[in-house]
């Protein structure tokens, strides 16, 4: 009944920013997404209704289970599609973007723990929150919700209370700075000749929704016989499949001693991948792979994605964090200045004619999501002309050099490894991410500017 009353009432505020989006000018020049406003609106009912001592049946830490389960959905059902499409044309542009996307992910991905610590050490002193909390930050905006509740629950296993409410905190004011910020640059590039290939955006774009006689025939192909068993219950069947083989390669990865098998055996929304790759192995060889839609596979992904960013905000509980909250905004404000100067001073050097696309993918993926970060591409490249989203797709395979990151934060939390000796650590990792950007050409001279 917990799990239903929580999953009524994100779907009652997708509705409720279905409706703003389209009622309010604000919301729809900013191309604010539904999840997005409806997340807003219910992180304040939840905490409200909490503060009342009103029952409604649920409560944040039941949002925060679904954050997590939705994520390792969202990761089998990825792995399960083939959206990666080859552009064979264009094949050397696209892994020259999606490396240099990748490794400047992955530079902030190294330095802003090392920052965020810093300021919470600093300015924390007067409160419970320990500097340790800082170093959640990169999962939650270079990653978004679903990896920051996976790695604060993961942090929480090892004594870390409330970790995953701050994650999550984290995760939601970087959702929120992905769209204050990117949009109003995405505009100016706009204003200033900087997009090549922006075109007219149309009322229906700013709305969210497509009128009757704009609407199309957009239907996925029946696999199955209705009468048997509904295509889309079957492409569910599978990815229940896949996660009931997740734990079991759960299981099997916390027989690894140490912080490794603890760690690794609790990253669901990894071992969700695995399982996945291993049953789309197993469909192709028998070839049985034909009862698989990847369009109807695509759709279940964005539901995920959909439910996921709302979840994420009604997680939040400020009474959890009430003495925390302030140094949070703290700590996001200044991770979101670093990422858009970070963001916005190697987009221009990487060398490409898509570099002004390049660096606003990267600014929303890096504060929220790669579909944050395609989200912005779409205002400046509403016809999707240049390759920057297939980069920002392809880019998560640079991101896999970011490995030794996360390992040393899970050392760090589980008193494997001292504070000085990761922050030194992460330090070197960012630095040799630098490196690689400069050997490989990718830390140039500026390809635009925002002077007139």
């Amino acid at each position: 009944m917990s799990f239903m009353t929580a999953f009524g009432l994100a779907s009652i505020m997708l509705c409720v920013g279905i409706l703003l989006r389209a009622k309010i000018s604000f919301l729809r020049n900013m191309l604010v997404p539904a999840s997005v406003i409806g997340g807003i609106i219910g992180i304040i009912f939840m905490n409200v209704v909490s503060e009342v001592a009103i029952n409604i049946g649920t409560d944040a830490d039941m949002f925060t289970n679904i954050v997590n389960n939705l994520f390792t959905i969202s990761f089998i059902s990825i792995t399960l599609s083939n959206e990666h499409k080859g552009e064979e044309d264009n094949a050397k542009g696209i892994i020259k973007g999606a490396t240099a996307l990748g490794l400047v992910w992955c530079v902030l991905y190294a330095a802003t723990p090392i920052i965020a610590t810093g300021i919470i050490y600093v300015i924390g002193g007067n409160t419970s929150m320990d500097a340790i909390y800082g170093m959640l930050v990169q999962f939650a905006f270079c990653q978004g919700p679903g990896q920051s509740a996976a790695y604060g629950a993961i942090f929480e296993q090892y004594g870390w209370s409330n970790a995953s409410t701050v994650a999550i905190a984290l995760s939601a004011i970087g959702f929120v700075a992905a769209f204050l910020v990117g949009i109003p640059a995405a505009k100016i590039g706009i204003k200033r000749g900087i997009s090549k290939n922006c075109g007219k955006i149309n009322d229906s774009i700013l709305k969210g929704y497509l009128k009757k006689e704009e609407q199309n025939e957009y239907m996925v192909k029946d696999t199955t016989c209705n009468s048997n068993i509904e295509t889309l219950s079957f492409h569910f069947a599978l990815i229940g499949l896949c996660y009931m083989l997740a734990v079991g390669i759960a299981r099997v990865l916390s027989l690894i001693p140490g912080f490794l098998g603890t760690s690794m055996s609790n990253m669901m929304f990894m071992n969700g991948m695995y399982a996945a790759y291993i049953v789309k192995f197993l469909m192709n060889k028998l070839h049985l792979d034909f009862l698989q839609d990847n369009t109807l596979q695509t759709k279940i992904t964005g539901w995920t994605s959909d439910y996921l960013v709302v979840c994420a905000f009604m997680a939040v509980s400020f009474v959890v964090i009430k003495d925390w909250i302030w140094i949070i905004l703290i700590v996001s404000v200044v991770i979101t200045i670093i990422t858009f100067v970070v963001c916005f001073y190697f987009g221009q050097r990487f060398g490409g004619v898509n570099d002004f696309e390049r660096t606003l993918g990267l600014y929303g993926t890096c504060t929220g999501t790669v579909p944050s970060g395609v989200t912005l591409v779409r205002i400046v490249d509403p016809d999707f002309k240049t390759t920057t989203s297939v980069e920002l797709g392809a880019c998560n395979l640079v991101m896999i050099a970011s490995t030794p990151v996360y390992i040393i934060i899970l050392a760090l939390v589980s008193g494997s490894m001292e504070m000085l000796s990761a922050v030194a650590a992460l330090m070197v990792c960012a630095i040799i991410y630098l490196i690689l950007l400069k050997a490989v050409g990718l830390w140039g001279k500026k390809t635009y500017s925002w002077r007139k």
